[in-house]
């Protein structure tokens, strides 16, 4: 990946100058246009956009769009009684790590420069409650405490925080007899999972289930344990998307029946997750997020121009599966594809991107 590529969305080919000046190629061409009013036309045209793009110095020179490490997020799977990390086949690249593996990406991502970590865990047992999510000594508690010691001084540990991962139905609440969600009693478990992953060391807590007053909840339970420096980094504006398929194999989370529609926003509307956004600052989140990030750029730049808190946004499973896939095909230049959707995601207004290329792209932006 070239310089000029990480820091401005690469070079674009130059396009062949039209035939005819002024207008299109095929618009009727003044009789002396060869001539002197060609002549008068260029010597008349002072305004020249093009000479800030002749050179890739300018270009970078004159960048609006940077990428920064720091303002990357890597998100990590750590699954429990594996030996060896486990690829995720839809991921090229990804793994469910073990607590070792773990440790290890963790500290070469901090050594590049990301700004932080994102934990999913994935435990041997799950239950229709959740109980592994906020186990003293299951697998969420004990990575995050592995984090904490390997690099909790360098980086912003955060931690994901729903049940679809601890649920043996897949969904990402506790259940009613009928097999609805139910919100009220997922939030007294939402309650107890926030308490625990600070206890464990999160600086972040980052609840994904979309459920109504969610951030209040684990606020209210946050600062009564003891824990109100702990920060909240809502998923506000979570689409109901076509996008997690791989992220679903990843964590293991697809839900055993029905869809999550019901609580996840709803892909045609933008009014409504700038309701959601504005609830959870309400409620006293401290980072709101958008997700997915690429297909909702227009929600992203709505939200950003509206708070005055840090907007995050998350390019997940889908957004890095397409890329790879097509650049495995010889379809695409992957690498100034990642940069191009990271700089549009930025561009859009998100400050924090979660991104599976965090490390590599900190890396390479060195």
């Amino acid at each position: 990946m070239k310089r000029e590529n990480q820091l401005s969305g690469g070079d674009l080919p130059e396009q062949a100058t039209d035939q005819a000046r002024p207008g299109h190629s095929d618009a009727q061409v003044p009789a002396d246009w060869n001539g002197g009013a060609r002549r008068a036309a260029t010597e008349a045209l002072v305004v020249r956009p093009r000479r800030l793009r002749r050179t890739a110095a300018i270009r970078r020179l004159v960048a609006e769009t940077a990428i920064r490490p720091a303002e990357l997020v890597l998100p990590l799977f750590v699954k429990e009684g594996i030996d060896e990390p486990q690829p995720v086949a839809s991921m090229p690249g990804v793994v469910q790590h073990t607590r070792e593996s773990l440790r290890k990406a963790a500290a070469d991502a901090v050594a590049a420069g990301v700004g932080g970590l994102i934990l999913f865990a994935i435990p041997a047992v799950k239950d229709e409650r959740g109980s592994a999510a906020d186990d003293a000594v299951g697998i969420a508690a004990l990575a995050l405490e592995d984090l904490s010691a390997e690099v909790g001084g360098d980086t912003v540990i955060m931690a994901d925080l729903c049940l679809c991962e601890y649920t043996d139905h897949g969904h990402c609440g506790v259940l009613t007899p009928d097999g609805e969600v139910d919100n009220d009693a997922t939030l007294e478990r939402y309650a107890e999972i926030a308490v625990a992953q600070a206890a464990a060391g999160a600086h972040v807590i980052a609840p994904s289930g979309m459920m109504d007053g969610q951030v209040r909840a684990i606020r209210t339970a946050l600062d009564a344990a003891g824990y109100g420096s702990v920060a909240i980094c809502a998923y506000s504006a979570k689409y109901a998307s076509g996008f997690y398929g791989p992220f679903r194999e990843a964590a293991e989370c697809a839900p055993k029946f029905g869809d999550r529609a019901s609580y996840q926003q709803s892909p045609p509307n933008s009014n409504e997750a700038l309701r959601e956004v504005l609830l959870d600052i309400d409620e006293g989140a401290d980072i709101v997020m958008v997700k997915p990030a690429l297909a909702y750029l227009d929600v992203i730049g709505r939200i950003a121009a509206t708070v005055n808190l840090p907007v995050a946004a998350y390019q997940v499973s889908g957004e890095y599966a397409m890329v790879e896939a097509a650049a495995a095909n010889g379809w695409l230049d992957r690498d100034r594809i990642i940069m191009e959707t990271l700089t549009a995601i930025r561009r859009a207004g998100a400050s924090i991107i979660l991104t599976y290329w965090a490390a590599e792209v900190a890396h390479l932006l060195g």
